[in-house]
């Protein structure tokens, strides 16, 4: 687990002074060893450079950039490959030896060998950068679900430059950059972000998550993106129900085993939802005598605390508890801390309560940490997919089962048949009757607070920033949209929090549901195994933790999720919070005046308390900082 940093300079010797500022400003990546070197294509040069987190193989071996034996070959890696020992031994058997231990060689030692092809035999996550001097190209690759960073800017013909974080990428540019107005918009007003390749940076971008791209060092232009994997939602024939439970029982507790392995103390993030309980049940499983330290954010005092199954996961594995309590005026406190760690705007204060847990984790010596992250989007969690299931049935003639899952759905707690039907409505939908039904339910475009006239002399799309699944879906709506989930709309965010928040206190997340094999398992399933026509989420996989998780958290029919009484903690500062907003940001398109009346009338009662607070708070913030 590392930062990594580097490009093409046709100036030699801007590169020599900036990479040691690019790695010193993510240096929480790797706080045990760093190096970097500069590899000179006549005018140009390349420049990779690494800070480490030593995890496998703690000894000098795995120091980086890392090359191939004959000299051909060099890498920069952030990541982990947990099926580093398997992949050693297929490889020993072709002629290869090994100086190391580390996952590093093995990965160098697998492209060398496969190249590109090496890419979907890798259980991991990863973003790594190989140089072949050579062929003259530098190959820039992100694993599967985007689990690890890569940020990069390319101007033709004058430079390409890539980075773990955004600061460190900043560093290597021979200017700031603008703001992107497209992605704040999209921001303030939907609350999309980590969507697209676009950044809260114009010209600056990510590799999309399962994507490569090429360097040709001969004038540092860098191909279009290319994607390596996409996950499949085609049906396998002749599933069985009770087939199927075993297959993810097996699945699943292979993925822990592999993400068990560590030569540095481990623990798990416990929330106490379904999905980190099992992870933190199977840990028992796989490795009975394991030391267990779980990790947790209480509520305390109110409505959306977890504690009693926090607790009850604990007593079930017999774990090391630790637990964190938050207060208002510790958000506020650490609020630039963790926005700069983040690197761009977010999505609500339950970032905070993560990057709480994190530095819990690093107080107490632990440096790997397991995680639930992901489930949600493989499993059909949150509320279900309602509309998407519901458009299933009735493209497949299941009329009958439709109604039933309509009427049962509606029982769970926080849902309704009329949400259901919205649900439907926002599925079936698109253009212009879309933006339609969103105005109907009060969701304006351009609302008071934001000024038409300059987003739209600047070509900005004001509208809902909606990606939709392509190709053919019929009857397989849910899988469709969980394939859209996993890759492009709602779980890069999470990941990315996830990463610097972890990163910011030198721990290594690692998220076990987010293997390919585990997804491409899953999505070949029939929607109900899902889905239930009861309206039961993640109904194979609770199945398939009976005997390893307890049968009341299995059970269990609320879905509370990470979150913090945001509500609560904003207003209770609200001085605090109107200094935030009344930050000199000097935009056109951001009316601040009336956001403050706005905000005003939220704190009175005239008006509802929404995420729109936060988003305000949290981009106000960000921008003062980087401006």
């Amino acid at each position: 687990m590392c930062g990594i940093a580097g490009g093409w300079w046709p100036q030699p010797a801007f590169a020599q002074t900036q990479l040691p500022l690019a790695l010193h400003a993510m240096r929480y990546r790797g706080p045990d060893d760093q190096g970097f070197e500069l590899y000179p294509f006549n005018p140009a040069v390349v420049a990779l450079g690494q800070v480490r987190l030593s995890i496998i193989d703690l000894s000098a071996a795995g120091h980086q950039p890392m090359h191939s034996r004959d000299g051909r070959w060099a890498i920069v890696f952030n990541g982990e490959i947990y099926n580093y020992r398997e992949l050693r031994t297929e490889l020993r058997t072709l002629g290869h030896s090994f100086a190391s231990d580390t996952d590093t060689e093995v990965l160098l030692t697998a492209w060398v060998q496969w190249g590109q092809a090496c890419l979907p035999r890798l259980a991991g996550m990863f973003a790594f950068v190989v140089l072949d001097k050579q062929t003259a190209t530098l190959t820039c690759v992100r694993d599967a679900f985007g689990i690890k960073p890569f940020f990069y800017s390319a101007q033709t013909g004058c430079s390409f430059r890539f980075a773990s974080e955004l600061p460190a990428l900043l560093q290597l540019l021979p200017s700031k950059p603008a703001l992107n107005w497209q992605r704040s918009y999209d921001y303030l007003v939907h609350g999309d972000y980590d969507s697209t390749p676009d950044t809260f940076y114009a010209g600056v971008q990510h590799l999309p998550p399962g994507h490569w791209l090429s360097v040709n060092l001969a004038n540092g232009q860098p191909t279009i993106p290319q994607r390596w994997w996409l996950p499949s939602i085609t049906e396998r024939p002749g599933w069985k129900f009770d087939d199927a439970v075993q297959q993810v029982r097996d699945q699943f507790l292979q993925n822990i085993r592999l993400h068990l392995r560590s030569d540095v103390p481990l623990g798990a993030a416990l929330s106490g939802g379904i999905d980190s309980s099992a992870v933190v049940c199977a840990m028992r499983h796989v490795e009975p005598d394991l030391p267990i330290h779980t990790f947790s954010y209480i509520a305390s005092g109110s409505s959306v605390s977890e504690e009693h199954w926090v607790d009850r996961v604990n007593a079930h594995v017999g774990a090391i508890a630790h637990k964190v309590v938050v207060t208002p005026q510790e958000l506020a406190r650490d609020l630039d801390d963790m926005i700069r760690a983040q690197g761009e705007p977010f999505g609500s204060t339950s970032i905070y309560a993560q990057y709480r847990v994190f530095q819990l984790a690093k107080e107490n010596g632990i440096t790997v940490t397991l995680d639930g992250q992901g489930a949600d989007e493989m499993l059909a969690g949150y509320s279900g997919y309602p509309g998407q299931r519901l458009r299933s049935m009735v493209e497949t003639g299941q009329w009958g089962n439709a109604w039933e899952f309509w009427n049962e759905w509606a029982q769970w707690p926080g849902r309704n048949r009329m949400l259901a039907a919205k649900h439907l409505a926002s599925e079936i939908t698109q253009g212009g009757l879309y933006a339609l039904l969103r105005r109907i339910y009060g969701r304006n475009p351009v609302p008071p607070w934001m000024q038409a006239g300059p987003l739209i002399a600047e070509k900005v799309r004001l509208q809902v920033p909606r990606q939709r699944p392509v190709g053919h879906a019929a009857g397989r709506r849910v899988m469709a949209e969980l394939a859209l989930a996993l890759t492009r709309r709602g779980l890069p965010g999470l990941l990315r929090h996830g990463d610097r928040n972890s990163m910011r206190f030198s721990v290594e997340s690692r998220v076990p549901f987010l293997t390919t094999d585990m997804v491409n398992l899953l999505l070949s399933m029939p929607e109900d195994y899902l889905i239930s026509n009861r309206g039961e989420t993640k109904h194979v996989f609770r199945a398939a933790l009976r005997g390893i998780a307890p049968d009341d958290v299995l059970n269990r029919r609320d879905k509370i999720g990470f979150e913090t009484p945001e509500k609560a903690w904003l207003l209770s500062m609200v001085p605090t919070v109107t200094e935030w907003l009344r930050a000199d940001l000097k935009l056109p398109f951001f009316d601040q005046a009336k956001v403050l009346q706005e905000f005003e009338q939220i704190v009175v009662g005239k008006k509802p308390f929404s995420w729109q607070v936060w988003r305000w708070v949290n981009f106000c913030r960000w921008y003062a900082q980087v401006n």
